[in-house]
């Protein structure tokens, strides 16, 4: 398609009829341009949403529209100023030493037994323990942000057609944290945890209201937390398939610090990982599709004419793999730069959460390949599935094998 039919219309198996943008000029422009909007209201089949056809499903329901991946300016950068105000660079960076702590507790939770589904045990946890903590959920509530978010993603185990009820009690749940730490803000508790900060957050004035808080940080956790799973999965099983570019990685996070464990105290290693992480992205991102857009009046785009309403779907992962913008697409290549890729979007939408998932994701690599050096795949990779759905691309299972040790190591 990329080749041969670029941007092509299709009808998708909910049938719903959308063009796919494949090659990476047109899908870079399609991200940035205002004509194609992220709001359902464009979309000529008004009931698409409501029926869960396009859209996060349930988010109607549970009052939760109001939030970044479906609103244009100019609310859109009126939010987005605000929340960039309350999950800035610092807070991220800052929070590290615990992103790398939880990481830490995960494998000394598994590494005894020499086996372990890095999916269920590390890959989908980690992120939701720490956004759960960035937020301020208490620990006392985080296994209920746990089993939410596993019915979101149709975790084994989770009950079916959970999707839409995991979304209502979390919208309850936030609503309710939401108000009991603007009542503490108000007595004068510190509130150093991001739903403090997005309450405090004004712009001249302004503050975000109680649903467009909840629906922020919704989709912080939402979209934050599933994104992760998948880059830490697919990146993980990419580089045990691809054994020479897995020993550059474990000798960047042991050789280079000396011990394994401690990686990240060594700029080297730092900038490796930051590299690695980019070409992982690019290679096996955790998003196939970037989410709805929908033109808002005629435009032409990759030379076929787009009608007003119609959905538009980028393709992230065709984009990412454009041979006449990235040599060698398909070989991966952790050392590769000018690595321009579009796994986290571009434009005005482009991810507010890369940072923190770049952290975790640099945070999780060190951490599996530096304590366990033998880590291999413990299953055939035929036999491995890939959870359903349009937007992600995330593995169910990733059964691993490694030599068995006792000892827990952190920095």
């Amino acid at each position: 398609m990329r080749e041969h039919a670029p941007v092509h219309r299709t009808t998708l198996p909910s049938g719903v009829e959308a063009w796919l943008v494949t090659r990476y000029p047109d899908a870079r422009q399609a991200l940035a341009d205002a004509r194609l909007s992220k709001s359902p209201h464009h979309h000529r089949e008004q009931g698409a949403h409501g029926k869960g056809k396009v859209g996060i499903p349930g988010e109607r329901s549970a009052n939760l529209m109001t939030h970044l991946l479906n609103i244009d300016p100019p609310d859109h950068t009126r939010l987005r100023r605000l929340v960039s105000k309350a999950f800035t660079p610092r807070r991220v960076a800052a929070f590290a030493p615990r992103v790398r702590e939880l990481a830490d507790g995960l494998i000394d939770g598994f590494a005894a037994r020499g086996t372990a589904d890095l999916i269920h045990e590390f890959a989908f946890p980690l992120p939701i323990y720490a956004i759960c903590d960035m937020l301020g959920v208490p620990s006392r509530d985080q296994e209920d942000f746990r089993s939410w978010a596993g019915m979101m993603i149709h975790q084994p185990g989770s009950p079916r057609g959970g999707v839409g009820r995991a979304v209502k009690r979390m919208r309850g749940y936030l609503s309710e944290l939401i108000e009991s730490k603007r009542a503490g803000l108000a007595d004068g508790a510190p509130g150093d945890d991001l739903i403090s900060g997005l309450i405090r957050a004004s712009d001249h004035g302004e503050h975000l209201t109680g649903e467009e808080a909840a629906a922020m940080a919704f989709i912080l956790l939402f979209a934050g937390f599933e994104t992760t799973v998948n880059l830490i999965g697919n990146g993980t099983y990419a580089l045990l398939r691809h054994p020479a570019q897995r020993a550059r990685l474990q000798q960047a996070v042991t050789g280079n610090a000396g011990t394994a464990g401690t990686a990240g105290t060594d700029g080297r290693t730092d900038a490796f990982l930051e590299t690695a992480v980019e070409e992982l992205l690019r290679y096996d991102g955790p998003v196939e599709l970037a989410t709805w857009r929908f033109a808002t009046e005629p435009l032409t785009l990759g030379g076929q004419r787009i009608a007003a309403g119609d959905p538009v779907l980028v393709v992230l992962a065709a984009a990412d793999r454009d041979p006449a913008k990235f040599p060698e697409p398909d070989v991966l290549d952790l050392t590769r730069t000018d690595n321009q890729h579009l796994g986290y979007g571009h434009g005005i939408h482009y991810c507010l959460g890369a940072p923190l998932a770049r952290l975790e994701g640099r945070t999780a690599f060190a951490a599996l390949f530096g304590r366990l050096p033998d880590l291999r795949l413990d299953a055939d990779p035929d036999e491995l599935r890939w959870r359903g759905g349009l937007i992600m691309r995330g593995l169910r299972t990733l059964p691993v094998a490694f030599t068995p040790h006792g000892g827990s190591t952190s920095v």
